[in-house]
């Protein structure tokens, strides 16, 4: 059984102390690749120096974070490009926009986010969406685009169904993460609704840490957690879980694994 943790920050300070531990523990669980998605400049180096130390399971993104685009977004946007030039990702991303931390750049956000679509379509890569608190604001930039040159996924999805259906209309994923296990978060009731062809995994680690492990270090091991989630809503074994949500990431990203 292979698993696949679709967004990962695995080269973040929290795991600083134990980071090799921490992807191989992963690698031995089956969660055999994990996708690092970008956040600004400062993060690249650590990010491809994890991508390089573990060549055939950790694979880089390349993207401006929404919570850091501020007044010089456009500097960090040139380095985006800069590098997408110079080298091989398998996404942009993680992009998108955030309206829950602050407004302040909500026009740049847009801005920057439409930059990336239009890269995403350049390069033919996927596009990985951030949308806490801004589902309308995405939905209103995309309907410009969408279209079978443009494919990606709403990592950390957290909606409700009819925001889930749009987002499967538009012919983007739903990344699905820790949430999932939470008490009253109503994510169990949506995916039920949802065909598994329109899933993937993620942790979006060190973030979101699914129960038991709520509120502490989240890790791309504890993707079967959510796996084992998933099965018990949709009422299907873990492996079924694996393989589908499996096959879609790795079509998403276009990489040819076994």
């Amino acid at each position: 059984m292979i698993l696949i943790d679709s967004h990962a920050h695995l080269y973040l300070e929290e795991f600083n102390n134990d980071r090799h531990e921490m992807v191989q523990r992963a690698i031995d669980n089956g969660i055999r690749y994990m996708f690092l998605p970008n956040i600004d400049s400062k993060s690249v180096a650590g990010m491809l120096s994890l991508s390089e130390e573990f060549q055939g399971n950790c694979f880089p993104m390349m993207g401006l974070h929404p919570t850091s685009v501020k007044e010089n977004y456009e500097d960090e946007l040139k380095v985006v490009d800069e590098w997408l030039k110079k080298r091989q990702f398998y996404a942009i991303g993680e992009t998108g926009i955030d309206l829950y931390w602050d407004k302040t750049h909500q026009k740049e956000q847009e801005a920057a986010f439409i930059h990336q679509i239009n890269l995403a379509k350049k390069y033919s890569l996927p596009i990985v969406i951030h949308s806490r608190n801004s589902f309308d604001e995405l939905f209103s930039v995309l309907e410009n685009y969408t279209c079978n040159d443009l494919k990606g996924v709403f990592h950390c999805f957290t909606g409700n169904l009819a925001q889930a259906e749009k987002i499967v209309e538009m012919g983007f994923l739903l990344g699905i993460g820790g949430v999932v296990t939470f008490k009253n978060s109503g994510l169990a009731e949506v995916i039920d609704k949802l065909d598994l062809s329109h899933i993937v995994l993620e942790t979006d680690a060190p973030f979101l840490a699914p129960a038991p492990y709520r509120g502490k270090r989240n890790e791309s091991s504890y993707i079967y957690i959510i796996a084992e989630k998933i099965a018990a809503i949709k009422k299907m074994s873990v492996e079924d879980v694996a393989s589908i949500t499996t096959a879609n990431a790795l079509k998403l990203f276009k990489t040819e694994k076994t």
